[in-house]
């Protein structure tokens, strides 16, 4: 099977160099030859070439202006241009590079030379095509694995956040707590944080934080309780003294468990949202809280938000130690609470989209009745 000869255009408007360029190239290339630059331009449009040999001084159109309208076509721009001039000043040369030439060879031309220049030429030509070629597949390859990982990556996050949310979920089983209390505790958590990023509220702190990891964390909030009793975590009356105090311990349990999680795995940033959330959420503003007694701006500002939305999630929900209280009651609870319990700048914030939260625990309740 014969190689398929490589196409080169040859642009004199001396028909002798024409013939003496064609008889030397004739044997190893398919050789065409135009005695002007408008009829090669014309014929571009029909046929890209391998390579071009130019002609500088021809009438109508000299080769400078030639190969101008060549590199301003994004069709031909990429085709290699060779000058054959009989110009021999450095001037003219470095004229004709400017304009994208890559090589200037002076007439009369060795045949030899020509063709070893021109064989070169060409070779890298090729070799430069075939880089584009495997940097676009590069690119594509890279494109679709990065595909791949993504849709890994969140095949690992959902499967992640299914054990999370199975944990989380065993644990409210425990507690009698029914109705997805930490799919609310999410979605209260979301209305807060999107709208501090609106108000700029504690802006240095919560522009740091990827947020989606941070709902994603929250889940765990009250992993300790798997240590206390059934029987005070179920207890439909009033706790005494002694049982609070041991449920007390669930915070500081939840960060012990989250700690030694920490120890074996790499993915830090979520497990110390989740680690904060669990150890600090009972924390009060005026410093009554639990484990620490921490107050104030000494509260975690992630302890402080999940206040706020464990608290209002309690008040609006049945347990089995009391019944539901209304929205509108549970928003005066809360504000009655500014600076007690909460952090009045996040009171603020509540208020301010309190009906939002009303709707969540409405469209919960109305999902919980028709399943």
């Amino acid at each position: 099977m014969s190689k398929k000869l490589k196409t080169i255009f040859l642009v004199d408007d001396d028909l002798t160099n024409l013939t003496i360029g064609n008889n030397a190239l004739a044997k190893y290339y398919n050789v065409i030859t135009f005695n002007s630059g408008t009829r090669l331009l014309k014929s571009l449009e029909k046929k890209i070439p391998d390579l071009i040999l130019l002609d500088v001084e021809m009438p109508e159109m000299n080769g400078y202006e030639t190969i101008k309208h060549i590199k301003n076509n994004k069709m031909f721009e990429h085709i290699p241009v060779i000058f054959l001039t009989a110009k021999n000043d450095s001037e003219s040369e470095l004229e004709g590079l400017s304009l994208g030439a890559i090589d200037y060879i002076i007439k009369p031309f060795s045949p030899p030379l020509l063709l070893k220049r021109i064989e070169v030429h060409l070779l890298v030509e090729f070799q430069k095509q075939e880089l584009i070629a495997q940097k676009r597949e590069l690119i594509h390859f890279n494109r679709n694995l990065q595909q791949m990982v993504d849709s890994k990556t969140q095949t690992v996050v959902e499967l992640q956040n299914a054990v999370l949310r199975t944990m989380a979920e065993l644990v409210e089983c425990r507690d009698d707590i029914t109705g997805a209390h930490i799919e609310r505790t999410q979605s209260y958590l979301r209305i807060l944080l999107n709208e501090m990023w609106k108000c700029g509220l504690y802006w240095d702190e919560v522009s740091s934080w990827d947020i989606e990891l941070l709902l994603q964390s929250a889940q765990m909030h009250d992993v300790g309780k798997i240590a206390i009793e059934d029987r005070i975590l179920r207890k439909p009356g009033k706790l005494t003294p002694e049982e609070f105090e041991k449920i007390k311990i669930h915070s500081a349990f939840g960060a012990k468990i989250i700690e030694r999680i920490k120890t074996s795995t790499s993915q830090q940033e979520f497990l110390e949202h989740a680690c904060i959330l669990a150890y600090t959420h009972h924390e009060k503003w005026n410093g009554s809280g639990y484990p620490n007694g921490l107050s104030g701006l000494d509260i975690p500002l992630q302890g402080r938000l999940m206040a706020i939305a464990d608290v209002y999630d309690a008040l609006v929900s049945e347990r089995p130690y009391k019944k539901p209280f209304s929205h509108e009651e549970a928003v005066e609870i809360i504000m009655n609470d500014s600076g007690i319990h909460f952090d009045p700048a996040l009171v603020r914030l509540f208020v301010a989209v309190a009906d939002e939260f009303n709707q969540v625990a409405i469209q919960h309740k109305t999902s919980a009745e028709n399943r």
